[in-house]
């Protein structure tokens, strides 16, 4: 009798355990929500929804070329001004996401971006720093090519 009890636990947290990790698989990784917040409010056009994926801070630094750009606010202005328009904005999509988390509260992202527009389909690659903040997830650190 004990050896069936046994088996019968033993098969109960078996199925306990499968049943969590497809429940943790099935889970939205919470970084990848807000690339893709990202990548929804820059096709309607919302470079202020677009922003929200970034820390409101001083410290917030993106990084392009040679340019470095610090500050939350001043980020946003350079996308605002770079891409005043629909037809400058294109569609952007993000591929290639590899989410590395390096801590309870930091991940690093690697991935590709593209912007589908008439007349040109500009591309590159960037490397992500996301902060977990007070707020949520959010990108401290933004190196793009």
């Amino acid at each position: 009798m004990r050896n069936i009890h046994m088996r019968l636990l033993i098969s109960s947290l078996g199925t306990l355990l499968a049943l969590a990790a497809v429940a943790a698989a099935a889970a939205p990784d919470p970084i990848r929500a807000v690339l893709d917040a990202q990548a929804a409010a820059w096709n309607r056009g919302d470079i202020d929804g677009f922003m929200q994926g970034y820390a409101h801070s001083s410290r917030t630094t993106f990084v392009s070329g040679d340019e470095v750009t610090r500050g939350w606010q001043t980020v946003r202005d350079r996308y605002a001004k770079k891409y005043d328009s629909p037809v400058k904005m294109g569609r952007l999509t993000f591929s290639g996401l590899t989410i590395t988390k390096l801590c309870d509260d930091a991940a690093i992202v690697l991935g590709s971006w593209s912007l589908r527009r008439k007349k040109d389909q500009p591309h590159g690659k960037f490397t992500l720093l996301f902060r977990r903040l007070p707020e949520g997830w959010r990108i401290v650190l933004d190196h793009t090519s």
